[in-house]
């Protein structure tokens, strides 16, 4: 920590400083302010920038890290009680299923099941009307904040989420939960066209 002199310095040359920055003395006005007044004034700004640091800690617009209590609320719920969408986001399709955060259920819904066929289920488009139709049947059945958690490399990763807030949930935050292979199984062969 500074001593009183370096702080001293510090807010004078601070309060002593012109706006334009001008050079030549006649120009300039210079704040003669006592010692007394400095110090003052070098308490309040340490005072609140303890208060600030405090209010700061207590909140952030970030989710929690894990095991991290939450003092946001999303419709009156806490981040751990919001319900979760699971994005699998394949290259032939994309499934989108609405959770409980216990794991139960409750809106499920495809890319074929919306009606796309064949090679068209990989496709972007399918995969936002995928989503606006799992956001349509999970606001029939009040949910209106969602957790996203994605997982696979398909075409349909962002349009899916895109689809959910079109359809009218709120995403509260987005997790790519895609499983990354330490030199697992042997991947298929190289495409030739």
């Amino acid at each position: 920590m500074l001593g009183t002199q370096g702080v001293l310095r510090w807010l004078g040359r601070r309060l002593l400083q012109a706006p334009g920055g001008c050079s030549v003395e006649s120009q300039c006005r210079l704040v003669h302010t006592g010692s007394q007044k400095l110090q003052e004034v070098a308490e309040e700004s340490n005072s609140t920038e303890l208060t600030h640091a405090r209010h700061s800690a207590d909140f952030s617009i970030l989710p929690p890290m894990p095991g991290q209590e939450s003092h946001l609320r999303w419709g009156n719920k806490k981040y751990e009680d919001l319900h979760i969408v699971h994005i699998k986001a394949t290259y032939n399709n994309t499934h989108i299923q609405v959770t409980t955060q216990e794991g139960q259920s409750m809106v499920r819904t495809s890319c074929g099941t919306e009606g796309f066929k064949n090679a068209k289920k990989g496709t972007p488009i399918a995969a936002q009307t995928a989503g606006i139709s799992a956001a349509v049947k999970a606001t029939d059945q009040g949910i209106s904040f969602v957790r996203v958690v994605v997982k696979g490399l398909g075409p349909g990763r962002l349009s899916a989420i895109k689809g959910l807030s079109m359809g009218g949930l709120q995403v509260v935050s987005i997790t790519d939960n895609t499983p990354i292979p330490h030199n697992g199984c042997r991947p298929r062969k190289a495409r030739r066209m």
